[in-house]
C-alpha cells in the first residue's frame, strides 16, 4: 500500500518549491490572469507525463550514468533559461496595464515556454526516478507508479494555481509596477540558468 501520509506532504513541498516553471506561472498570472497561466502550464504537465513514464521504465538513471548526456542537456537548458530571462527583461519596456489581455500568439508562446522549461532541467526526471521509487509498491509496480504520477500532476496543478494567483494578486495591487516584476522575473530566470549551468552532475539513484 502506498504511504500517502508521507508521500503527499513531501511531494507537495517539491511542487511548491520556487523554480523556473513556478516563476513562469507567477509571471503569466500577472500578465494574463489565473486562467491564462493555468492553460499555459498545461505545456508543463503534458511534458511531465512522458518524463514520469520514462522514469517508470528505469531510464532516468541515464542522465546520471552519462556525464556527456547530462552536460549537453544541462547546457541547452541553461542557455534557454538565460534567453527567456533576457526576453522577460526586454518585454518589460513595452508592458502596459491596458495590454495585459492575452492573445492566441501570446498563449502559444507561454505554452511553449512552460514545456521547454520543464524539459530544460535534467534533475526533474531524477525526482521521478529517485523520489517515486521510495513509495512504489513492488507487488503492484505499474499501478502504484501511475497513481503516484497522477497525484504528483494533481498537486503540480494546485501549485500552478497558487503561483498564478500570487502573480495576479501582485499585478492587481501594483499594476504600475508590473514592468518591475517582469525585470525581477527576468533576472531570476537568468540566475536559474547560471545555477543550472554550474550545478554538478547528480549522483546515481
Amino acid at each position: 500500500m502506498i504511504e500517502w501520509v508521507f508521500f503527499i506532504p513531501a511531494c507537495f513541498a517539491l511542487n511548491l518549491a520556487f523554480g523556473p516553471n513556478n516563476l513562469l506561472a507567477m509571471t503569466h498570472g500577472a500578465k494574463g490572469g489565473v486562467v491564462f497561466a493555468q492553460k499555459a502550464a498545461l505545456g508543463r504537465l503534458i511534458v511531465f507525463v512522458p518524463m514520469i513514464a520514462v522514469s517508470a521504465l528505469g531510464l532516468g538513471v541515464v542522465l546520471t550514468a552519462s556525464a556527456l548526456i547530462f552536460s549537453i542537456v544541462k547546457t541547452l537548458g541553461a542557455a534557454y533559461l538565460v534567453w527567456l530571462g533576457l526576453n522577460l527583461w526586454r518585454s518589460a519596456r513595452t508592458t502596459a496595464t491596458s495590454k495585459i489581455n492575452a492573445t492566441p500568439a501570446r498563449f502559444a508562446r507561454a505554452f511553449k515556454s512552460e514545456a521547454l522549461v520543464a524539459l530544460s532541467n535534467p534533475k526533474a526526471i531524477l525526482i521521478f526516478a529517485a523520489f517515486f521509487p521510495q513509495f512504489v509498491v513492488p507487488e503492484n509496480y505499474w499501478q502504484s507508479y501511475a497513481m503516484l504520477g497522477a497525484a504528483f500532476l494533481l498537486m503540480e496543478a494546485v501549485a500552478i494555481f497558487v503561483y498564478a494567483v500570487s502573480g495576479r494578486f501582485a499585478s492587481s495591487f501594483a499594476a504600475d509596477r508590473l514592468p518591475t516584476l517582469q525585470r525581477v522575473s527576468g533576472i531570476t530566470m537568468c540566475m536559474f540558468g547560471i545555477l543550472l549551468l554550474i550545478s554538478p552532475q547528480p549522483s546515481r539513484p
